[in-house]
């Protein structure tokens, strides 16, 4: 511990002038397994399966549409300029009713402003779609999935 006994038949007891760190090494080792016990409660969480990130071609069938949002947020219906909201969704509703009902992918503007895309997405969801896939361009060095 840290304690100076005095020196029979001597004098003054001499000073002691060294740190006592025993009580700072208690300190830290409470505070120690305190983490220790703490962190795993704080890190678990609900166990679910996350989907894996692969890059799978698209497979196109003449039955897609693909929807294009520009930067500006021009929308366009397989290469055909959508002037408004109302007329994409018109064509989103007539395409819903078809059985097998077609898939719809987007294909977006890298600068393009998320609200143009949410847009489009929350437009094909009123109107009934039920796959919409978004269009990318894969990295250069990754792999397809087989």
């Amino acid at each position: 511990m840290g304690m100076n006994l005095p020196i029979e038949g001597g004098g003054e007891e001499q000073l002691n002038s060294t740190i006592n760190t025993t009580p700072l090494v208690d300190v830290m080792l409470v505070m120690l397994i305190i983490f220790l016990i703490t962190i795993p409660v704080i890190t678990n969480t609900i166990k679910v399966d996350l989907p894996k990130d692969w890059n799978i071609p698209t497979q196109t069938k003449p039955e897609n549409i693909t929807i294009a949002v520009d930067k500006e947020g021009h929308i366009y219906w397989n290469s055909a300029y959508v002037g408004n909201d109302d007329v994409l969704f018109q064509k989103i509703a007539e395409v819903a009713v078809m059985d097998p009902q077609p898939e719809i992918h987007i294909r977006g503007d890298l600068n393009a402003r998320y609200e143009y895309i949410g847009r489009v997405v929350f437009l094909a969801q009123r109107g009934g779609i039920h796959k919409i896939g978004f269009i990318t361009e894969p990295q250069a060095g990754t792999r397809y999935a087989n």
